[in-house]
């Protein structure tokens, strides 16, 4: 075997049939083929999973025992393996405190940079701040001109009340004889001050005058000292008559009384400091060190927040929903105590002379107040006991005020989670949801504190940090150079890859799938390894096509440094730029694992047996309907103003199929999810967990009748979750194997066959098939479980069968096997027949849903939608449906969404597969570009009316994939073209 390859030889993991393959080392080889082909068993559970046992076994058997024993796949060899790494579509964190700065560890860098040359600010008055020694400030003093006239002062009262007679005393005694009140000066020997106790004074004891000069400089140093030792570490320069241009201490001074006049003469007071501490306000400063600025520590996070950036409040929209309603009912909050509560309302309803049957919404406004807020007199409160009527006059503290007291102070997990539904998440008023304290906000670079920093999008911070060396003294640029150059390098990755719109400071739970492997791939590109395998799992997903080539430029990037990349992809550019192709198929699940083609795109496109060959060579295309529906009504959003929307107004059509289109970034899904689900799931369902983003309306709401997501969410967070218990399948296959001989012998029922109920599960497993191995350090490891061998039944429940199968065997099964396993049952075989609608022949029935995409998870999602009965008036809202499908199975999919609407349904997806965008009846782009440059409509209308639009990146793109289309035509549309005009698609059968 040549050195030149990775050679896969007898390869039958999973659905592969002992597959031979060679892939060309340092190069772009892409893996693509029908969705269930093969392609990640190939890529991943072959070729990554090798990599990673070998290289697991060359480490010591104590670092081996920590990792686990991983099994080898099913793989008779692997030969050319580098070092592999695996760069995937898992989402790059969920912890809350995870930014897309932390995990970049740009936020690192930036917090080195501002512990190391940041300037100090007072959090409260914003002078600069700084420690100095007494032999700096000894310099700073020397540095006036020769001549000047000095006082030396200790500061030993500052802004408090008293009178102070004893602390002059105490001054006399220890030698001093002049001091400074308020500025006006003193000789105690002769005058003490007289003042008023109940006024704040400060108080200046002078140590000495001096004419400044380098022959008085001991004279300086000891006064200096003395003073710091008097006040604490402080002192005072006083210049009693200053020119305007006198300066002290530079920069690095605390210039904190300024030029003040005094008697007609200017002084110039400069307050000195060994501590980082504001002398002005009194604020002590704790040293500034990297941990200052992380807000997952408590000496940089926000003490109110505690650096999440946002808190939990009793929201009075949620308190009081229903203004109609009377006062007695109003205040559903209060129903986990309601004969308690109703007496409080009662005696706070007859102290203002109102009835509780009045509607909340009749009150005057501040009586409305003092029923949420509390009042500010005493409230008489009876309460009936054995004895009689007690009355007791107290404030009445507010329904507000009680919910959040009784949410930290009860020990009831009930009452907690009842009062969590009456609150709402909203920014920490304290850090404004910049996560920090005040003092670390407070530190500046280049006048921009990093709260700033951390909120600027990440083109916008790659143009802050272009040239900041520039400002900055000799000592500042020699420390800050390399820190700068590693955070432009990192930031100018990020751009390389296309998220340039991405703000350091947003969440990283809320990035989708390819932004976090875009992510890991621009930390990648930054490591400069040589050598590595790096396989890769549709990295196009998620990104418009105006940004691929940047894209497949870094890909090409890694190549070019001499490693060898394994591509899982099936966007059409990736294939043509790819160094190599590998085509699996020929079809889905039991019906694929072979190779069809490998090769160069060419290639691919003259094999006879490939499916994707024919889309490439056009010989197969997804069609572009003849006509887009007519529509009437319409759901208008009002004033979208969340994030990035500039204050839209747009219009979605009801009984139609929309596309919403436009770069990363632009928009989409905060229209989508922010505005629109959480809008509509608000006001129909009476959904009151939900905070809808800023906007002022969404009118038309009558036009529908339910609204229904479908997103890229798991179906289920643990492993007992799976396609066929989300589906409801699994139900009919219980039935039918309750309904066998030897189970009714037996007197099983439908629940012995269940994995989630003791009797007929392993319970040495729990029915989960796999046991958990905690790894302390590292993420838990699943293994199969020793008693069961995966198969989550005991042995009794495993010898009833059903044609032959067991209940194990049944999980284990494909939806296509399944579906023909059982043709005779009708209920079984509709929802079967759903799932390979969506192009899920190949799933297993019980795969774990933890192991499922966003793009299968949302599949199976749609299949279950599709079984339940609908009006015909129902919303369906997908965000990128295609994700993880062949062209051959997005076609499917279309068919899928058409006939939705074709039932009177409205569909609207987010999208940048084209394909699916020509089939849409209306488009909406947003941009023109993404993060602060989005968030507008650049074109609206039909497909062809937006490909005719030359200001919208979706609509020059689009034109490729609409013939039909004249540009130089009118922008009306719903013209029937030419039938010679576009070829007639060939199907897929």
């Amino acid at each position: 075997m040549s050195e030149d390859y990775i050679e896969v030889r007898g390869a039958e993991e999973h659905n592969l049939k002992d597959l031979d393959v060679r892939l060309p080392r340092e190069s772009l080889n892409v893996v693509t083929g029908l969705s269930g082909s093969g392609k990640s068993s190939l890529a991943f559970e072959t070729i990554y999973a090798e990599g990673q046992r070998r290289y697991i076994e060359s480490l010591s058997a104590y670092a081996r025992n920590f990792l686990g024993q991983m099994d080898k796949p099913q793989v008779e060899s692997v030969e050319g393996l580098s070092p592999a790494i695996s760069i995937d579509q898992k989402n790059a964190a969920n912890n809350p405190r995870s930014t897309v700065g932390t995990v970049t560890e740009l936020h690192d860098y930036l917090r080195l940079l501002y512990a190391r040359v940041g300037t100090p600010h007072c959090p409260e008055c914003g002078r600069e701040v700084g420690e100095q020694s007494a032999q700096q400030m000894v310099r700073r003093i020397l540095e006036l001109p020769e001549g000047t006239k000095a006082k030396i002062a200790a500061p030993v009262v500052r802004d408090q009340k008293g009178a102070f007679e004893d602390r002059f005393d105490e001054l006399v005694s220890e030698g001093y004889s002049r001091v400074e009140v308020d500025g006006e000066e003193y000789d105690l020997a002769y005058d003490t001050p007289d003042l008023d106790e109940n006024y704040d004074h400060t108080v200046d004891v002078v140590v000495d005058r001096v004419a400044v000069s380098e022959d008085a400089r001991s004279r300086i140093t000891d006064s200096v000292e003395t003073a710091l030792d008097e006040a604490d570490g402080v002192l005072k320069v006083v210049v009693p008559d200053a020119d305007d241009d006198l300066e002290l201490g530079g920069a690095t001074a605390r210039s904190t009384g300024d030029l003040a006049e005094d008697d007609g003469d200017d002084r110039l007071v400069v307050e000195f400091s060994e501590e980082l501490a504001c002398t002005h306000c009194g604020i002590d400063i704790s040293e500034i060190e990297t941990r200052s600025f992380s807000f997952n520590s408590p000496h940089g996070a926000c003490p109110e927040c505690e650096g999440i950036g946002n808190t939990k409040e009793v929201s009075e929209d949620l308190v009081v929903q229903d203004t109609s309603k009377p006062l007695k009912d109003v205040f559903e909050a209060w129903s986990y105590n309601r004969s308690y509560y109703q007496t409080r309302l009662d005696s706070v309803a007859a102290h203002f002379d109102v009835s509780v049957t009045t509607p909340f919404e009749e009150l005057d406004e501040d009586v409305q107040q003092a029923f949420l807020y509390g009042t500010s007199e005493q409230v008489v409160f009876e309460r009936q006991t054995k004895n009689g009527t007690r009355r007791k006059e107290k404030r009445f503290e507010g329904v507000i005020p009680n919910l959040e007291r009784r949410h930290v102070e009860t020990d009831s997990e009930s009452t907690r989670e009842h009062i969590e539904d009456y609150m709402s998440v909203t920014t920490c008023p304290a850090c404004d949801g910049t996560r920090l304290k005040p003092s670390s906000r407070a530190v500046l670079v280049d006048d921009t504190p990093i709260s700033e920093v951390n909120r600027m999008s990440i083109g916008d911070c790659l143009a802050h940090f272009e040239g900041m060396e520039d400002g900055m003294d000799e000592r500042d640029t020699k420390i800050a150079e390399e820190i700068l150059k590693e955070i432009r390098a990192r930031l100018g990755f990020m751009e390389e890859v296309g998220l340039e719109y991405l703000t350091l400071d947003r969440e990283a739970s809320t990035l989708s799938g390819g932004e976090s492997q875009r992510i890991r791939l621009a930390t990648q590109i930054g490591s400069g390894l040589v050598g590595v395998l790096y396989v890769l799992d549709e990295p196009s997903i998620g990104l418009h096509q105006r940004d691929n080539d940047r894209l497949l430029n870094t890909l090409e990037e890694l190549r070019d440094l001499g490693n060898t990349l394994v591509v899982v992809e099936h966007d059409e550019e990736t294939m043509r730029r790819a160094d190599n192709v590998v085509d699996m198929g020929p079809g889905p699940g039991r019906h694929g694992g072979e190779v069809v083609a490998n090769g160069s795109v060419e290639d691919l496109m003259d094999a006879e047996e490939s499916i994707t060959g024919d889309y490439l060579a056009g010989r197969k295309q997804i069609p572009v309907p003849d006509e887009r529906r007519d529509w009437n009504e319409s759901l208008t959003i009002r004033g979208a103003r969340q994030h990035n929307l500039r204050d839209l107004n747009v219009d979605l059509p009801v009984g139609a199929f929309t596309a919403i289109t436009g770069v990363s970034g632009s928009g989409k899904s905060t229209l989508m999810h922010d505005i629109l689900y959480k809008g509509l799931a608000r006001e129909m369902n009476d959904n009151t967990s939900v905070d809808p983003g800023d906007h002022d309306a969404i009118e038309g709401v009558d036009h529908v009748e339910t609204v229904r997501l479908i997103d890229q969410s798991p179906i289920g967070r643990t492993p007992r979750s799976n396609p066929a218990t989300y589906t409801g399948i699994f139900d009919y296959v219980r039935e039918k194997f309750a309904q066998t001989k030897l189970a009714k012998q037996r007197g099983y029922e439908k629940g012995r066959f269940s994995f989630n109920v003791k009797g007929g599960r392993c319970e040495a497993c729990g029915g989960q098939g796999t046991q958990k191995i905690e790894m302390n350090f590292l993420s838990d490891v699943h293994v199969p479980c020793e008693e069961c061998g995966g198969d989550r039944y005991n042995d009794e429940t495993l010898q009833v069968e059903f044609k032959g199968k067991t209940i194990a065997d049944v999980l284990q099964m494909s939806v296509e096997e399944a579906h023909d396993f059982f043709e005779a049952d009708s209920r079984l075989g509709r929802r079967l027949q759903l799932l390979k609608d969506v192009g899920l022949d190949y799933m297993r029935l019980g795969q774990p849903s933890t192991t499922l995409s966003g793009g299968e998870a949302q599949r199976v999602k749609l299949a279950e939608e599709l079984g339940k009965k609908d009006s015909g008036e129902t919303l369906y809202l997908l965000d990128e449906p295609t994700t993880g499908l062949h062209s051959a199975d997005e076609r499917k999919l279309i068919e899928v969404l058409q006939r939705l609407t074709d039932r009177g349904n409205s569909v609207v997806v987010i999208e940048h597969e084209l394909d699916l965008v020509k089939n849409a009846d209306h488009v909406l782009d947003l941009g023109p570009e993404g993060g602060e440059n989005g968030g507008s409509v650049v074109a609206t209308g039909t497909p062809e009316e937006v490909a005719r639009n030359d200001d919208s990146h979706t609509g020059r793109y689009l034109r490729d994939k609409l013939p039909r289309v004249d540009l130089e035509g009118p922008r009306s549309d719903r013209e029937k073209p030419e039938a010679e005009e576009a070829p007639a698609p060939t199907t897929d059968d």
